[in-house]
């Protein structure tokens, strides 16, 4: 039975939520982002006890078809921005379609419907996180963060960066806080 979950951003996340599952007695015998597979199917007195110990630690168990399509959208996009060395100079509208096997322009309408925003949106605001936590790394220059991000120019980034945010890259590098936002945030 496979049961989909909430907020799953991270590779710890897969480590919480797999903990919680095997801590209830209930293994996984698959799990990935957002999404766990066990041999048996729960009963409802077992869903109730494992999403109340999954909410406790920021996840749930999504139980309506349109909740899980927006969540494998989420998914996917935190797949391609966050988890791959891929260059990100890709067509969203043609990954998210072949990662759901779905019509883009549906998932678009859903999405925008449930979420409030687009898919363009949140797929800003997630590059714009990436882009954050790279600065914080410290470790590449600005155009190599916008080579790796998918930006055509460290221009066009750090306009994007500063629609977003309030301010440009630099300034942002230069604020100790230097605030992040947890992606199931974003």
């Amino acid at each position: 039975m496979i049961y989909y979950i909430k907020n799953m951003v991270c590779n710890r996340c897969i480590m919480v939520v797999q903990d919680v599952f095997n801590n209830l007695g209930y293994p996984p015998s698959r799990i990935n982002l957002g999404e766990v597979e066990t041999s048996n199917s729960l009963s409802q007195v077992e869903l109730e006890k494992l999403n109340a110990s999954m909410v406790s630690l920021g996840f749930e168990l999504i139980d309506d078809t349109k909740g899980r399509i927006i969540e494998k959208i989420k998914t996917a996009i935190i797949k391609m921005v966050h988890h791959t060395q891929e260059d990100l100079m890709v067509n969203y509208s043609n990954y998210i379609a072949s990662q759901l096997n779905r019509d883009y322009s549906y998932l678009s309408s859903l999405f925008t419907e449930i979420e409030g925003t687009t898919i363009e949106k949140y797929i800003i605001h997630q590059k714009i996180e990436r882009v954050k936590e790279l600065l914080v790394y410290d470790e590449l220059t600005l155009t190599e963060i916008a080579n790796q991000m998918g930006y055509s120019n460290v221009g066009y980034l750090s306009n994007q960066f500063k629609k977003v945010t309030g301010i440009t890259p630099s300034h942002f590098k230069q604020i100790k806080e230097n605030k992040r936002k947890p992606l199931d945030e974003v």
